[in-house]
């Protein structure tokens, strides 16, 4: 882990997504946090250890999802699945696949495994995955403001990315993202296609890797609005905390209410064209229950 001492730095931005606004000033105190994100070989170890089941290895309860098709409630994940042609982009089906058997064993499905996979990032992990091995390990999920500071590398006027304000600077890549037309031709220019090992690219200011792209990272915060009630020009809030549980639940699924939390990072499925989250200030709700193939974590410790 790294030791952040804390500080005042500028929470989201008013440049990009509606949802990151609006950009204000916020104020953590000091925390230690994982210098990387977790690996498939930690999680393989706390489940050794503890006996854990992932919420992808078990079945849906059928009372949490009134009116669901029975035949989709059994073990599964959501996997990225490249579509063979140019598709609509405002349809995320076509190219995400609930897909029964994926979990962090068998990142793409039943047939897959980790063989040379124990340095990535694990995947496939639901909000009750991340909350046990935290509470194995001894330490928490971040806040989205403690989240975000971390990327920043404790600058107050944070830049675009986590190194600058240039994607790729000199034509470097400085993290593992998108190149080409997502979802249907990724150059790996980056040289990863999926998720790369972790330390794969240079540390931001901080010593943090992967702090955006690779796979987003959950955070402990509900989403909502940013919470900026109260504030003045002349002041930040202290460690602030998301939306409350309630209030997270997707409003287009009122009849299946699972509280969402706040994820963070963007991932390798990020892309110009598309998704242009893989920096500090985007944000994106996730639902406690699902786990995906490009969702990971890492913890801290705060003293």
């Amino acid at each position: 882990m790294v030791w952040l001492p804390g500080g005042t730095f500028r929470m989201g931005s008013d440049a990009h997504y509606p949802e990151e606004a609006p950009a204000h000033p916020a104020r953590v105190g000091g925390f230690w946090i994982d210098r990387q994100q977790v690996t498939n070989r930690q999680f393989a170890e706390f489940v050794r250890r503890t006996g854990h089941v992932t919420v992808a290895e078990t079945a849906p309860d059928p009372a949490d999802y009134p009116g669901a098709d029975p035949s989709l409630l059994v073990p599964a994940s959501v996997v990225f699945v490249r579509p063979s042609r140019r598709v609509d982009l405002r349809d995320v089906r076509n190219w995400w696949q609930l897909r029964p058997g994926a979990d962090w064993r068998h990142p793409y499905g039943p047939g897959s495994d980790l063989r040379g996979l124990d340095d990535h990032p694990v995947v496939h992990v639901a909000w009750a995955d991340v909350a046990a091995y935290a509470a194995w390990a001894g330490g928490d999920l971040p806040t989205e403001a403690e989240w975000e500071y971390a990327a920043s590398g404790g600058a107050a006027e944070p830049a675009e990315y986590a190194w600058g304000d240039e994607l790729t600077p000199g034509g470097q890549h400085l993290a593992n993202v998108w190149q080409g037309e997502f979802p249907v031709l990724n150059l790996a220019a980056d040289g990863y296609e999926a998720t790369a090992p972790v330390g794969s690219f240079p540390p931001n200011a901080f010593g943090l890797h992967d702090m955006i792209g690779n796979v987003w990272e959950w955070t402990s915060d509900w989403y909502g609005p940013h919470d900026t009630a109260g504030e003045h020009a002349c002041c930040a809030s202290a460690n602030p905390r998301g939306g409350v549980e309630q209030a997270s639940c997707d409003p287009a699924t009122p009849a299946v209410r699972i509280p969402r939390r706040v994820m963070k990072g963007g991932s390798f499925l990020c892309a110009p064209n598309y998704c242009r989250r893989y920096r500090p200030a985007a944000r994106m709700p996730q639902a406690v229950d699902t786990s995906t193939c490009h969702l990971g974590f890492r913890l801290v410790i705060r003293p």
